[in-house]
């Protein structure tokens, strides 16, 4: 007697049972299936019948056919690699065995219920059915054949199999008595099927026929590529969801986790181990969990701030539903770093500082030259900025004094603290005072209810440029000397010091070591600030850096005026170079900008009669003129008195040309308009 195994307890299963336990031939060695509520499984048990969960506890029995009749789809294939010798018969060929043991078992009591068998079997079920008997002729062939070959039963039923089928290996399996399952069949209509081909045979070994249980694939296979697609989505998708930089966790509709990617990881320091199959509440320290709020509500939510895994981290949640075909299937979640985002914010902020009060703007990249002497100086201003000393900024009125201050402080660790600027030229002694040191509540009349802070106190960490650091009082420069050697200040009407840390960054363009000679200057304060001196070359020694600055120029006078100027002629250039600019930068900043101004916009390029270059002082000339009377004034003169004296001259031969404008003399001699008073007062040329 041959041994039975059935695997799968459901509907199918306990149809199998309750046809194959009263078997004369078969021996039903036990039912497995995961589930022990299956109705087939409790049967089974109700009846004496050994079960399990797993059909592999039967495998040492070694049974002689195993009926599969489970929902899992891999089970066939799985019983057809492992299960050894044994014979496997799908659920449907089985209980159509079954049924036609059990008609030859009753065939002589029960003669008057073979019809209705018969339509039982073959044409309820969705499997197409072709039975021959001996002679190779076709004696059933129910509806879902007629449907899957295209031939009417009618017309099949008595001819030979091969007229119908003409690939048909029906007899072949009759005469070899041995079954084929699931094999790939291609009918002549092109279409793809999965047969199991049977031979009938009789307990006295008798062979009476054969039948054929086949199915067509094409949905199948159809569905398995949809299967592959999806897969291949589902793999794109983890992919995507892998590589991104934000932290993203996939609950299930129930809340439990299903998905999380490696920054998570990163971010919140829990392994999959940790979160996947867990409730949504497993990586929260503080707050509640957001997949549970949108899995109740179906509703996305936002920005929802909250601390996250053993260290707490502190992050901002975004959460989304998944819905498919109106269902609820789970949520995602997008978690930021707050860390990043404050991070992103304060430089946010300091930038918004930076350009709320206009503080320094240029860099070193600003800085246009390639001569050596200009080159020297920014190496020097570099170097001086990455340390905390005072530095003293020395050139000409318009040689750039200003733009390096800003890009030493821009270069400088204390970039994003004040850069404050201040003109010491542009105030009275007593105002400057005030607005250096500040005041207090009462100091003098006017004064703010309060008192003020001033500008050493507002450049605190950051840095001040004082311009014309030659022009302050000589009471101005003994306070300013406190500071540099005390680094605090008092303001004025105030006792109390008030502890500051600012880098001074001074600038001049007059002799201070004259200065000190003749007692306007203090030699201390000059040693204080000195310590880091950068000389800036004037233009006319850097003339080959003057194609460079006009081109920046044009296009920054383009932007100011709204015009479209491309550049210089090569005479104009030449002009420009031979010119020996007594007013540096600014001054060439100027007849450029006058020049595009008058130039037609028709002309894309400046000319050079379109530049109207002021007078100029002649050097030859100066000199001539100043050493003509040297020789005879050398006798019974110091050296103080001569260089007064050819200083008296250039001046006066200066003011003479520019008809008496002081404001143009002062520029075109480099020096302060009130530097300039000083010296018209002193050689009394008023």
């Amino acid at each position: 007697m041959q041994t039975v195994l059935i695997v799968g307890g459901g509907q199918g299963g306990l149809a199998v049972l309750k046809i194959l336990k009263n078997s004369k031939i078969l021996k039903i060695i036990g039912l497995a299936d995961v589930n022990e509520q299956a109705p087939g499984f409790l049967y089974a048990k109700e009846k004496g019948i050994p079960t399990a969960n797993n059909w592999k506890v039967f495998a040492p029995q070694k049974p002689d056919i195993i009926v599969e009749v489970s929902t899992d789809v891999t089970m066939f294939q799985q019983l057809r690699e492992q299960a050894g010798n044994a014979t496997i018969i799908p659920g449907s060929v089985a209980y159509l065995l079954a049924q036609l043991l059990e008609q030859k078992e009753q065939l002589i009591t029960k003669l008057r219920h073979q019809s209705y068998q018969y339509d039982l079997i073959f044409e309820s079920t969705d499997e197409g059915m072709i039975v021959i008997d001996r002679s190779e002729q076709v004696i059933l062939f129910n509806k879902s054949a007629e449907r899957i070959t295209g031939f009417r039963k009618d017309d099949a039923v008595g001819k030979h199999i091969n007229e119908i089928i003409p690939s048909s290996r029906l007899p072949v399996i009759m005469n070899e008595k041995r079954m084929e399952i699931n094999q790939e069949h291609m009918l002549s209509t092109g279409l793809k099927i999965i047969t199991s081909r049977i031979p009938m045979i009789t307990s006295e070994g008798e062979v009476i026929g054969a039948f054929s249980v086949f199915k067509d694939i094409t949905e199948v296979v159809n569905l398995a590529a949809e299967v592959t697609n999806l897969k291949e989505i589902q793999t794109m998708l983890e992919a995507i969801i892998h590589s991104s930089d934000d932290a993203i966790s996939v609950v299930d509709e129930a809340g439990r986790g299903i998905l999380i990617n490696p920054a998570y990881t990163r971010l919140t320091g829990l392994k999959q181990a940790e979160v996947i199959g867990k409730p949504a509440t497993a990586d929260i320290s503080e707050g509640e969990s957001v997949h549970l709020q949108v899995l109740e509500t179906k509703r996305p939510v936002r920005g929802v701030r909250m601390s996250v895994g053993p260290k707490k981290k502190e992050v901002v949640v975004n959460v989304a539903p998944i819905v498919v075909d109106g269902h609820l299937k789970g949520s995602v979640g997008v978690i930021h770093d707050m860390t990043e985002i404050q991070s992103l914010t304060k430089q946010l902020h300091r930038a918004r500082q930076i350009i709320r009060t206009l503080e320094a703007k240029y860099t070193f990249e600003d800085i246009i030259g390639r001569s050596e002497e200009m080159k020297l100086a920014v190496e020097q201003a570099k170097l001086g900025a990455n340390t905390p000393a005072n530095i003293l900024l020395r050139g000409e009125s318009g040689t750039g004094k200003e733009l390096f201050a800003h890009a030493i402080h821009n270069a400088s660790d204390r970039k994003f603290n004040r850069f404050v600027r201040v003109n010491c030229a542009a105030l009275s002694e007593s105002l400057l005072e005030s607005e250096l040191f500040g005041y207090e509540e009462g100091a003098f009349s006017g004064a703010r209810r309060g008192g003020k802070r001033g500008l050493f106190e507002e450049a605190n960490n950051g840095s001040i440029l004082l311009d014309e650091i030659g022009e302050l009082s000589a009471n101005t420069q003994a306070k300013l000397l406190r500071v540099l050697q005390e680094n605090e200040i008092v303001r004025v009407g105030g006792t109390k010091p008030i502890a500051i840390n600012v880098r001074v960054i001074a600038a001049t363009n007059v002799n201070l070591e004259k200065g000190i000679a003749d007692g306007s200057f203090r030699e201390d304060l000059y040693y204080r600030l000195n310590r880091m001196p950068i000389h800036i070359p004037p233009l006319r020694k850097r003339k080959d850096d003057i194609p460079l600055l006009c081109e920046r120029l044009i296009v920054k006078i383009n932007q100011d005026y709204g015009r479209n100027v491309e550049g210089l002629t090569e005479e104009a250039l030449r002009k420009l170079q031979a010119y020996q600019w007594p007013g540096n930068v600014r001054e060439l900043e100027n007849i450029l900008g006058r020049a595009m101004i008058f130039l037609n916009y028709s002309d894309r390029k400046i000319s050079a009669d379109t530049l109207l270059l002021p007078a100029e002082v002649s050097v030859q000339e100066t000199e001539a003129n100043i050493w003509q009377g040297t020789s005879t004034e050398l006798n019974g003169k110091s050296l103080q008195e001569m260089m007064e004296s050819h200083e008296k001259q250039v001046i006066k031969f200066a003011l003479e040309g520019n008809n008496g404008n002081k404001t143009t003399t002062a520029k075109q001699l480099g020096v302060s308009v009130r530097n300039l008073y000083y010296k018209l007062e002193k050689y009394n040329l008023q």
